[in-house]
């Protein structure tokens, strides 16, 4: 078989790098941190394998895509369907949209200790989205939807920054969100349209 020859020429191979290998001094220093690398090296990639495999932290794959320059005509970031909105099963959604150098809708009200998700898209360049006292940052590049889920643990008034240089008014872009007690708070009416387009 023709194999054989193969097999016979990677053997010889390994042999001499072996040989050459071994034929290298290596410090007793050096041989323990590179040990030791290893070792972190090893480790590391047992802790991302556990947690692909037992936890199921894994990179996004829920990849949503969307026309920034047609954000107007998209019936979900339509101009009259930004800011909160309540769906048929109670969840809270929250539409913006960010652009140089403004988050629309600029001001909007959300219930304290309710969970929320924030739905936001880019029409024009790369942002960052900061909401300071939370845990809620994420980067809103254009074409595609960020989506994140939180809650504001107590009642107050919280300012949304822009933390990617987006241009020369990037110090200027914010909005503010002002979080009302959970039994205080009243809930938008909901829209009507479906599908198509506001602005047809």
């Amino acid at each position: 078989m023709q194999i054989e020859p193969f097999k016979q020429k990677y053997e010889q191979c390994l042999r001499d790098f072996l040989t050459q290998l071994r034929a290298i001094h290596i410090d007793q220093l050096e041989r323990k941190w590179i040990t030791l690398s290893l070792l972190v090296i090893g480790l590391f990639v047992g802790i991302i394998t556990i947690d692909a495999f037992f936890h199921g932290v894994n990179p996004p794959s829920k990849v949503e895509t969307i026309d920034s320059a047609s954000l107007h005509l998209n019936n979900e970031f339509a101009e009259d369907n930004l800011g909160v909105k309540v769906d048929d099963k109670g969840a809270i959604v929250i539409r913006m949209v960010a652009g140089r150098y403004s988050f629309f809708p600029k001001h909007i009200d959300v219930p304290a200790e309710t969970p929320l998700t924030f739905r936001w898209v880019s029409m024009d360049v790369l942002h960052g989205v900061h909401i300071p006292m939370t845990n809620m940052s994420t980067m809103i590049v254009p074409g595609y939807v960020a989506e994140i889920t939180t809650t504001f643990p107590k009642p107050g008034e919280y300012p949304v920054l822009c933390n990617e240089f987006c241009g020369l008014g990037h110090n200027h872009m914010w909005s503010n969100i002002s979080v009302i007690a959970k039994e205080d708070w009243t809930a938008p009416v909901k829209s009507p349209v479906k599908g198509g387009s506001n602005n047809e």
